[in-house]
């Protein structure tokens, strides 16, 4: 009895290990200049793994101006949300003011330990921190082939960009602050 316990205890842990879902995008590069700023993510699917439709990856918070411009490999859809689009069972931290860039296929199945290609959206700033990642991918070998599984980790993203009336509120303060010190002269 007690071997067959820790034989069940090995193979629960072994499936662990092997059910995930590992697209993993990295910050490839920042190209441009002020105010366009490219911002390239290569992401890649491990193995035992296949990219189906309807699997995903979701980069989250990445900047406070939503990306209108985004380019990627044949296949990808771009889309943009204040919140989620979060791969099940996993728990990433998401400001719900800050945009989350998610990139969900829908071609023929593309098998592990694939690169999937170069993802790319401008931004205004090419000043970078750390934010976080989820993605969903299709178990293709070990136990439970086809399901979907999830995985999340640590990405490069921009800095938020301040508003656009920041300057404009720091002018007015300035004026104020001059205005006041002046009147204390006098």
């Amino acid at each position: 009895m007690k071997k067959a316990f820790i034989l069940g205890l090995a193979l629960l842990g072994s499936a662990i290990i092997v059910a995930r879902g590992d697209i993993i995008p990295t910050l490839d590069s920042i190209t441009g200049s002020s105010p366009n700023f490219q911002w390239n993510y290569a992401a890649n699917v491990e193995v035992n793994q296949t990219v189906n439709t309807g699997d995903f990856f979701t980069i989250y918070d990445f900047t406070s101006i939503m990306p209108t411009v985004s380019s990627q490999p044949a296949g990808w859809t771009f889309s943009t949300a204040l919140i989620g689009v979060t791969a099940p069972l996993t728990t990433p931290t998401d400001d719900p003011n800050l945009w989350n860039l998610t990139w969900t296929y829908s071609g023929p199945a593309i098998p592990g330990s694939a690169a999937l290609g170069i993802f790319s959206t401008v931004t205004g700033t090419d000043q970078l921190k750390s934010g976080e990642f989820t993605a969903q991918a299709t178990l293709s070998s070990g136990f439970h082939p086809g399901i979907h599984v999830s995985n999340d980790g640590h990405v490069s993203v921009p800095v938020p960009e301040p508003s656009a009336f920041f300057p404009i509120i720091g002018v007015c303060a300035a004026a104020l602050v001059s205005t006041l010190l002046r009147r204390q002269r006098v």
